[in-house]
């Protein structure tokens, strides 16, 4: 066939090519977000924490680095918890020495949330490397094709934003 967009044969089903296309993009993408997700269960398993241990660690870290001060009231919004959970959190983050409790720097009423010093160590070890070898990738890329990555991922992260979600078990269907 010598049309644009000429048929392909994909699984019992005929696309046009651009659709084969679309449909290799996103399964590569798909490949890409489970070796992330893969990536993060290694990380975690490492560190010995969760999800959202691991998340909360990274937030005390960044805010650390740009010197915000975080209390658990900011954690618990942040991860949206129940401040319940997030002093459970705290508790555990506390015992594995991962963070620790020192006086709100201008509200002697409160405490800050820090990660400690070996926290900041053991991430840095743990995820450089990971860092490292996508920064190598990214940087590999000319800019012509990195203006193209850049826009197509951030029209994935709008187009998910712009879906509505409805919710299952809707009395609608009677």
């Amino acid at each position: 066939m010598t049309t644009a967009d000429p048929l392909v044969n994909r699984s019992e089903y005929w696309y046009p090519e651009s659709k084969d296309r679309a449909i290799g993009v996103l399964n590569a993408l798909r490949a890409y977000r489970s070796a992330e997700v893969a990536m993060r269960k290694r990380t975690r398993d490492s560190m010995g924490m969760g999800e959202t241990d691991l998340t909360a660690i990274r937030y005390l870290l960044e805010a650390e680095r740009r010197g915000h001060a975080v209390t658990a009231k900011d954690l618990a919004r942040r991860l949206e918890v129940s401040s319940a959970s997030v002093t459970a959190l705290i508790d555990r983050l506390v015992e594995s020495d991962h963070v620790r409790r020192d006086p709100h720097p201008t509200d002697r009423r409160s405490v800050v949330i820090v990660p400690t010093h070996d926290t900041d160590t053991e991430v840095r070890d743990t995820l450089g490397r990971m860092h490292e070898v996508m920064m190598e990738r990214a940087e590999a890329l000319s800019p012509d094709e990195a203006r193209v990555v850049e826009r197509f991922l951030r029209e994935m992260a709008n187009a998910l934003d712009e879906v509505p979600v409805e919710p299952t078990g809707s009395s609608t269907l009677h």
